[in-house]
């Protein structure tokens, strides 16, 4: 499989692409700080361009068969147009390109996700975090009517433990309090999603 990573240098990103290295994928990743991958000079290649630069992303995609965004803003509370670029970036290139999958993370608590959400989790999503998921939300909405064979996924709050291998997945969950999943369990979900059919169209809460 051909794969394009976008967020490649954040925790989540990396993650994803060294499962899809050992995956025996070939690995294009696009980078604002490629120095940050010189690790993978043997591994993955590396272009050097911005998510939100629609010239950059079309680029990038030429050729691949999925693209899996692992976009993030860190521990920043404002997301400076970064998901709404990005979105209207790769959903321009897909049409220049013809690449048509992508898996694309979000968070718990964007758009409709935001219903099923604890009281406890939506007193952090509608204080801390609003401006982020508001610009979520706008992209998301974006990329649910490209046309494009999308999966939109929503983890639970992201912590640096070790893979568990045993989360849980699905169009809706039940939540209680604030649950957590590690980022190298969703690296694994994004992966597999893009390696399958299964989600395509379709929304993936995932939570441990």
């Amino acid at each position: 499989m051909k794969l394009l990573i976008l967020g490649a240098t954040g925790p989540t990103g990396r993650h994803v692409v060294d499962l899809a290295v050992r995956a025996g994928d070939t690995v294009t990743v696009l980078a604002r700080r490629p120095e940050a991958l010189r690790d993978l000079a043997d591994q993955a290649t590396v272009v050097a361009g911005d998510a939100t630069s629609p010239t950059d992303v079309a680029r990038a995609m030429a050729g691949q068969d999925v693209v899996v965004s692992a976009l993030g803003r860190g521990s920043s509370v404002r997301a400076d147009g970064l998901f709404t670029g990005a979105a209207s970036a790769v959903i321009g290139a897909a049409r220049e390109t013809g690449v048509s999958r992508l898996v694309w993370l979000s968070s718990f608590g964007v758009g409709d996700t935001y219903r099923s959400a604890s009281a406890v989790q939506k007193a952090i999503y509608s204080t801390l975090l609003r401006n982020v998921y508001a610009d979520k939300e706008i992209s998301e909405k974006a990329i649910r009517s490209s046309g494009l064979d999308w999966t939109l996924v929503y983890p639970t709050k992201l912590t640096t433990a070790p893979a568990r291998g045993g989360y849980l997945v699905g169009e809706r969950l039940p939540m209680k309090g604030n649950p957590t999943i590690s980022r190298a369990d969703v690296a694994d979900f994004l992966h597999k999603a893009a390696r399958s059919p299964e989600w395509i169209r379709r929304d993936a809460v995932i939570t441990d």
